[in-house]
């Protein structure tokens, strides 16, 4: 049941209605508004309409809502009354009884409900995490699991093909210098006094790596040879991915691919997209570098893609990385990068509208977290050692926590995260308080008295004995509750889902205290049962779709 759906349709035939009876004037009806109104008095849903007609029609707007409240042929039963607001706003009140239809709908589809076909036919891809592999990851890469696992799950549940995709920054300086600090720490261990070097990665990781290295019968060479060093990066790049991969699976992400930068050379992928692009005229030589015209497409300058040495630059593995992804037949990419990486963001779209696929690509940046610990703010760099990593944030305060309070903010906005908070059981940890409400409707239906009553098919008699504010309330969330999930997908915001969680949760916990749902009536006892069943069908769908656990019982 889409409300706002059928009031579009009500106000586009009432426009074509007043043309054809020649009391309009227009050549095609303009794109027009229907929103919720923020205050209750000014009605259910409220449209713009009549403003932006105003143009075509030459009429005032308030003129134009007038004509048109009198060409509307509602469905029986849908409005109770329409009024002309402000400027020339038309505000809808929608009849209590008609939001009810939603219940038996819900009844109907059960876990389904929520789920569309917005995305039918469309595949996208999501690519998220994707940390280095030369450190666990720390609190700030949870953050982009949450959100890249929950933007999957928001587009398939609207219908769209998703794949999930880690790509693996194996290539470049970075890996040797992981060897190098392994290096060390295992010369450490031996009894050697070295001097570790300052570009090191010192977390006691390191130590932990070298420490399995040598139980494992690792030889470490006496001098720090290029090849060497370059072998142990590869060891303990392998080792640290492994450890990536379990906590993320213990996070509750899985990834359908595993992409390694190594395989853009080893596959080609990079000499294809200088070729296209020197096709295109969009790359030069000059001192003897090879450089991309990335600032006649917006950059703020032109970007080196394989320098003098030889030795091509992470710009080109990202050009190449990106145009394999859409030879696979992408029709949308997201890609989820770290705040610190908006510098780069230019030359990436300069690279995409080179090569025809920008309006395909949208990238998101994700804002860094503040972790509190005892109120202080706790500082984490990975090469300092001074992280705090997401193993640890799951052992404290669970996966449920984490991932709901990663999800409570847009993904450009600051985090901050508050361990007290995430452990506590009461109305201050927002999960919890989303999660008790979805237990609390599972002990009603295990109360005496409750058993069966929920499964008898609901209908719009049985109804009528929900006059209650709080009942037609409720219910008109749960009728709003589709159109929220394809615009969280639409958008790729999965913070409204936990927004509207937990205004649900605050609902229910209200209607639930002030209100017994087992009564001597038993027509309003299945009625009551019904409403509250929709409602516990709803937070199992969101907290899924967030990635969170809905518990029968806590």
């Amino acid at each position: 049941m889409r409300v706002k759906e059928i009031l579009r349709e009500i106000l586009s035939t009432s426009a074509q209605t007043a043309k054809t009876k020649g009391e309009l004037a227009f050549e095609s009806l303009p794109v027009f508004e229907i929103e919720t109104p923020k205050l209750a008095e000014h009605g259910d849903l409220a449209s713009n309409i009549a403003l932006v007609m105003a143009s075509q029609a030459k009429r005032p707007p308030r003129q134009i809502a007038s004509i048109l409240i009198e060409n509307l042929s509602p469905p029986p039963g849908f409005l109770a009354k329409v009024e002309i607001a402000g400027p020339g706003f038309i505000n809808f009140f929608i009849e209590d009884a008609y939001w009810f239809r939603v219940l038996p709908e819900i009844h109907q589809l059960g876990p389904a409900y929520g789920n569309s076909d917005l995305g039918r036919g469309k595949r996208v891809q999501v690519e998220f995490v994707s940390a280095n592999p030369t450190g666990p990851l720390h609190i700030g890469h949870g953050r982009g699991a949450a959100l890249g696992d929950a933007l999957a799950n928001l587009l398939a549940a609207t219908g769209h093909q998703v794949e999930r995709e880690y790509y693996i920054n194996d290539v470049g300086n970075q890996m040797f210098t992981l060897g190098k600090s392994l290096y060390y720490r295992a010369k450490e261990l031996q009894g050697e006094a070295v001097e570790f070097p300052e570009d090191g990665y010192q977390g006691d990781y390191m130590k932990d790596l070298a420490r399995q290295y040598l139980a494992e019968g690792g030889s470490v060479p006496e001098k720090p040879e290029e090849a060497a060093l370059q072998a142990l990066g590869r060891y303990a790049g392998d080792r640290i991915l492994a450890g990536i991969n379990q906590d993320l699976k213990d996070f509750g992400v899985t990834f359908d691919r595993w992409f390694s930068e190594t395989s853009l050379y080893e596959e080609g992928w990079v000499e294809r997209a200088f070729a296209r692009l020197k096709e295109a005229g969009l790359v030069y030589e000059r001192e003897g570098a090879l450089w991309f015209a990335a600032s006649r497409f917006g950059d703020d300058k032109d970007r080196v893609v394989r320098r003098s040495s030889g030795a091509t630059t992470y710009f080109a593995s990202d050009i190449a990385y990106h145009l394999q992804k859409f030879e696979r037949g992408f029709d949308q990419v997201v890609d989820l990068w770290g705040a610190d990486h908006h510098g780069y963001v230019p030359r990436l779209m300069a690279a995409a509208q080179a090569m025809s696929f920008k309006d395909r690509l949208r990238i998101m940046l994700v804002q860094l977290v503040t972790l509190l610990r005892q109120g202080e703010p706790v500082a984490m760099t990975t090469r300092g050692g001074t992280f705090v990593t997401l193993r640890e944030v799951i052992d404290e305060v669970g996966k449920d926590a984490a991932r709901f309070i990663f999800l409570t903010r847009r993904s450009d906005a600051h985090l901050d995260f508050d361990l007290e908070v995430a452990k506590q059981q009461n109305a201050e940890n927002p999960v919890y308080y989303v999660q008790y409400a979805h237990a609390r409707l599972a002990s009603v239906f295990r109360q005496p008295g409750a058993e069966g009553l929920e499964e008898a098919e609901p209908n719009q008699e049985l109804f009528r004995l929900l006059s209650l504010p709080e009942e037609v309330d409720l219910t008109k969330r749960l009728a709003a509750y589709p159109e929220v999930v394809e615009g969280a997908a639409a958008n790729l915001e999965p913070h409204r889902i936990t927004y509207f969680l937990t205004e649900l949760a605050s609902q229910l916990h209200s209607y639930y205290r002030n209100h017994r749902f087992i009564t001597e009536d038993a027509d309003l006892t299945r009625a009551r049962l019904a409403l509250v069943k929709g409602v516990k069908t709803v937070l199992a769908h969101g907290l899924g779709l967030l990635g969170v656990s809905a518990p029968e019982s806590m």
